[in-house]
């Protein structure tokens, strides 16, 4: 089983979440032979916290509840609040992940928090946009690194600015590989364009009766 952990924080942004989580808690588009996916909320505590949209959500688990595997998942989405010392504690967990071939997912403000540690400091990675690293981490050392697309994976380390939420999610997808490879393709350019083509060709890659 994959267990993905979404680091949920004061003033989350709620739509870069919401591609990724949709998908993989409801497994409406996963191929036959899947890994089931099991889906939790971490907190610094389990106090509630209040999201930039205004939903409250009560954590599920506490960092100290983090189990790190290979087939361990931590999401890590943007929000005004990563600046808090407190947030040191899964930033931490964030390195374990990486060091034992877990896969961290970060987006938005989540990667300056992890350019702040120096773990993009000797990895492909984006944020952003070229500049915003720098000026918010005065001892970012990536500079060498940076890629300028709304999404970049390196192996077990995907990381998207604020615009990049579907290509992070469609990434995301498939290094999980929950998907059959046409389907995540016309899932992502139905989802990228809005044409009907795309979501057709989305229908036409599943078993009958699947799907939304």
């Amino acid at each position: 089983m994959i267990t993905i952990y979404v680091y949920v924080l004061d003033t989350l942004a709620d739509w870069e979440l919401g591609h990724v989580i949709s998908e993989l808690n409801s497994g409406r588009f996963f191929k036959k032979d899947a890994q089931r996916v099991s889906l939790k909320t971490v907190g610094f505590t389990k106090e509630p916290i209040h999201t930039m949209g205004g939903l409250t959500m009560i954590p599920d688990y506490s960092i100290d509840d983090i189990v790190v595997s290979e087939t361990s998942v931590l999401l890590l989405p943007g929000a005004n609040t990563w600046d808090d010392p407190k947030h040191g504690a899964i930033l931490k967990k964030a390195g374990e992940f990486l060091s034992s071939g877990a896969t961290v997912c970060a987006i938005c403000g989540a990667t300056a928090a992890l350019a702040g540690l120096g773990l993009l400091d000797n990895r492909p990675h984006t944020s952003n946009g070229a500049g915003f690293l720098e000026m918010v981490c005065p001892c970012y050392k990536g500079k060498d690194f940076y890629i300028d697309k709304p999404s970049v994976a390196d192996e077990n380390l995907i990381t998207a600015s604020s615009t990049g939420a579907l290509l992070w999610a469609k990434q995301i997808i498939e290094r999980l590989d929950v998907f059959e490879t046409n389907t995540l393709e016309a899932w992502y350019d139905y989802f990228n364009t809005g044409r009907p083509e795309h979501f057709f060709a989305l229908m036409q890659t599943l078993p009958s009766g699947s799907g939304n």
